[in-house]
């Protein structure tokens, strides 16, 4: 196992070298001007060509394609990743204070997408076709079936239009007062829902929970209703085996069948695509965060995009992908401490 994992780990910078090299081809299909706005602090200074020309000199703008890679490449490890014209502040500025409201919308969507989905794959898997199981399967069709913006305006037309119980944004006025602004609150995580809790504000923190809920439905439930299909399957074919029928034949208890031997075997492939579902979440917030405007990356993403702002579009495609590239990582040597079979290569 331990050759497997170190084989991964040499694998990253090559891997992660190939991502920022299209992303970077991606980058020099705009003109050197075009290129140069993603860092100027002031439009007004490129109204000058002179000092336009200057500038396009001092950040490489113009040199041959492999130079200006490699000069692309000393910026990024050096977090200059230019200027966001959308936020009014460097673009690593407003990854790091975005980042955090993104982190706690997707940690509290993964919840229901492994409990529910694996839950609900294993049973639909054992009542195979019986009543619950065909009612299990309608219910994820319907929720796969369903584009993300249409179940997102539809949960907020529900609880928010006609409820009036889940209001988009982060926090409420008084709340954002006392959290931006009070003296009395301290952030230590910026994750809001815990920090309120490290503060003892029960107040904050239902407040703040309550603005997550209709987000965390919505990225949740299209994810989860795609794990527990991928769930029933797998659990279906893992109890087809030869070894649950000689279980079975030898006396042993239901329970103990079904949970630990089938279900223990039938999670692998399991693991390895909830695993990359869970990091494809943070594509989903970009969507997500715009219905409810809920004022984290997917958000800024979307606002940059519609301003043209190419910095933060091109920065926000490299931290999606260098996320993806390490949760492949992680998904990989989850996979090798489950199965066996990787841990004795």
């Amino acid at each position: 196992m331990l050759s497997y994992i170190i084989r991964r780990l040499l694998l990253l910078p090559i891997i992660l070298l190939g991502v920022t090299f299209l992303i970077f081809c991606v980058f020099s299909l705009l003109s050197p001007m075009e290129r140069l706005a993603t860092y100027v602090h002031d439009p007004a200074t490129l109204k000058s060509a002179q000092s336009a020309e200057r500038l396009i000199d001092k950040y490489h703008l113009d040199d041959p394609f492999p130079l200006s890679y490699i000069n692309w490449i000393n910026r990024i490890v050096h977090l200059d990743l230019g200027w966001s014209q959308t936020a009014n502040q460097s673009v690593w500025e407003a990854i790091c204070q975005r980042f955090p409201a993104t982190l706690e919308l997707v940690l509290y969507s993964i919840i229901p997408v492994i409990l529910v989905g694996i839950w609900l794959g294993v049973i639909s898997a054992v009542h195979h076709n019986d009543m619950l199981d065909q009612t299990i399967r309608v219910t994820a069709i319907i929720g796969w079936s369903l584009p993300t913006f249409i179940f997102g305006l539809f949960v907020l037309f529900i609880f928010y239009g006609i409820l009036g119980w889940l209001p988009p944004g982060r926090l409420s006025a008084w709340a954002q007062d006392i959290v931006y602004t009070g003296a009395n609150f301290k952030s230590y995580t910026h994750l809001v829902t815990i920090d309120a809790l490290l503060n003892g504000n029960i107040p904050i923190f239902l407040d703040a929970l309550r603005h997550l809920i209709a987000p965390i439905i919505t990225l949740s439930y299209i994810s989860w209703a795609f794990l527990l299909r991928i769930t029933r399957s797998s659990m279906l074919e893992t109890l087809r085996k030869d070894y649950v029928r000689t279980a079975r034949a030898k006396g042993v208890d239901e329970h103990t069948v079904i949970h630990l031997h089938a279900q223990k075997n039938a999670m692998i492939p399991v693991m390895t695509i909830a695993g990359m579902m869970i990091i494809g979440m943070m594509a989903g917030v970009v969507i997500t965060e715009t219905i409810f405007t809920y004022p984290g990356l997917g958000f800024w993403a979307a606002s940059s995009a519609q301003q043209l702002d190419y910095g933060s579009v091109i920065s926000f495609a490299l931290l999606f992908a260098t996320l993806m590239v390490l949760g492949n990582l992680i998904v990989d040597i989850s996979y090798a401490l489950i199965d066996p079979r990787v841990r004795l290569e």
